[in-house]
Formats: C-alpha cells, structure tokens, sequence
C-alpha cells in the first residue's frame, strides 16, 4: 500500500532554527503516514541529540534525505572538500540506519556548480552507494535541476553506467525543465518499468521554462502540474512505492499550515483510489 510522507523541511527552516522537535506536536496533527527526514548541517554539532529524540519518538522516517550542500561540493570537485562531504554523507547514513529508514535521496549535483561538471558526480556515485549500502540503505539519486544540461539525461548517464542505479522523480524538478512529460513516453519507460523509480516527491511549478526566479516548492494546486494525468499515469502503472510532500508549509513568522498539508495528503489519497 502506498504511503504518503511529509518532509521534515516542509515544517522545519530557518525561521525555525530547523527545530526537530516540532516533529513531536506535528505528529499528532498531521494526518500523513510518516516522515521524509530531511537532514540539514544546522543539526551536525550535536547529531547524537538528533538521534536521541527521533529513536525515542519512534517515528514513521522511512525515508532520509542527504544535506543538498553535499552535492555542490561534489560538483565542484575540490578534493579537500569532498572529504567533508563525504564525511557528511557519512554522518547522513549512520542517523538514517539508527532510525531503521531503508531509502536515502541524495541531490548528487547541486548548488551554482550544478552539473557543470558532470564527470565528478558520475565518479562518485559508486563510493557513494557502496557507502550507503554498508549501513543497508537504498540510494536514490533525484531528477535535480539543472542549469548546463537536464535531469533526464543524467539519470539515462548513470544507468548506462550503472544499470542498478535507482531514482526519486521530483514532479517540480521535472516540471521546471518542461520534462514530466518525458515521463508518460515509451522512450522513458525503463525509468519505471524497470523498477528504477523507487520514490516520488509530489510538488507543484509555478514558473516557465528553467524560471530560477519561480524554483518554489509549491503546493498540488497552487502551480501548472497537471497531477489528474500523473496521478492516472501511477495507477496505470500500479506503482506500489510511496509519495513525500515537500510544499513549504510555514510562513515568516514560523507558523505551520498544517491544514494546507493535511489537504495535499487527502488530495494524494482521493488520486490513488
């Protein structure tokens, strides 16, 4: 049965001071299935607090998303710096394995960088995954945006290399390089029939065509996604994995719309019937 997640960074930021612990009163109000855990280095001077509440909370965390800075390290290739991106990573795994999730997302290309260098994200996948499969994690690698070339063809790069390489499609990311439509064609049917799609993250688009000034994580509704037809494409395709909510859900003052959330959930149900 498919279940339907809420990132941790849908609720937790800045404004916040990436406050873990809102996760205790949201669980009773949020009416979602569990967690995506989305790591920040805010929490990596005191990790062990971090792992401490979420063992003792017992949450629902499936899933672990990777610090996104990770990537844009990768991209950029300094090797001093990879080591602490590794070493992130690293730390990313170990929470992930203590809380009993079992799939780990990884932005393996970020930042300005992004994938202007595209031959050190590939060469560091293999280390990568091995890593995470020390501490029994499934990697998935996103469809994260480009500003040289485009998720897809990434994702075709790193299966010709490493045909077990496995994904989490992101309906804004492919949104915003007009690619989710690339989805429903037979050319790109290995992504899922093929089983290479383990994960969805479900957020709306607002902008055009590569609009870096509309890159918000919006929610079902409030963007152009047609989610009727992704939404018929899933259950033609009698995908059985499950879903993450992402839309940013507080305001300036830190105030939760667990409302506008608690609506994407039902939405996502009503669609899979």
């Amino acid at each position: 049965m498919n279940k339907i997640l809420c990132s941790t960074g849908a609720v937790t930021g800045k404004v916040n001071e990436y406050d873990y612990r809102l996760l205790e009163p949201l669980s009773k109000q949020l009416t979602c299935d569990g967690f995506e855990l989305m790591m920040d280095s805010f929490w990596y001077k005191d990790i062990e607090a971090l792992k401490i509440f979420l063992t003792k909370m017992n949450f629902y965390i499936p899933v672990v998303h990777c610090e996104k800075v990770i990537g844009e390290i990768i991209s950029k290739g300094n090797e001093n710096e990879q080591v602490e991106a590794y070493n992130m990573f690293d730390m990313d795994c170990n929470v992930a394995n203590c809380i009993g999730a079992k799939k780990l997302v990884l932005h393996l290309w970020g930042g300005i960088a992004s994938d202007s260098n595209f031959q050190n994200n590939i060469r560091a996948y293999p280390y990568l995954n091995e890593l995470a499969e020390k501490y029994r994690l499934e990697l998935l690698i996103e469809n994260v945006v480009c500003n040289t070339e485009n998720p897809m063809k990434h994702l075709w790069e790193l299966k010709e290399k490493f045909p077990y390489v496995k994904f989490v499609f992101d309906t804004k990311m492919a949104a915003f390089h007009e690619q989710l439509e690339l989805l429903y064609e037979k050319k790109y049917e290995w992504l899922w029939k093929e089983g290479h799609i383990c994960h969805y993250h479900i957020n709306d688009y607002g902008g055009g065509y590569m609009d870096w000034s509309n890159l918000r994580t919006l929610p079902i509704g409030a963007g152009k996604v047609d989610f009727s037809r992704f939404f018929d494409f899933i259950k033609k395709i009698n995908y059985k994995g499950d879903f993450t909510v992402e839309a940013t859900a507080f305001d300036s003052k830190g105030v939760i719309a667990v409302d506008m959330l608690n609506e994407q959930f039902r939405y996502i149900r009503e669609n899979l019937r």
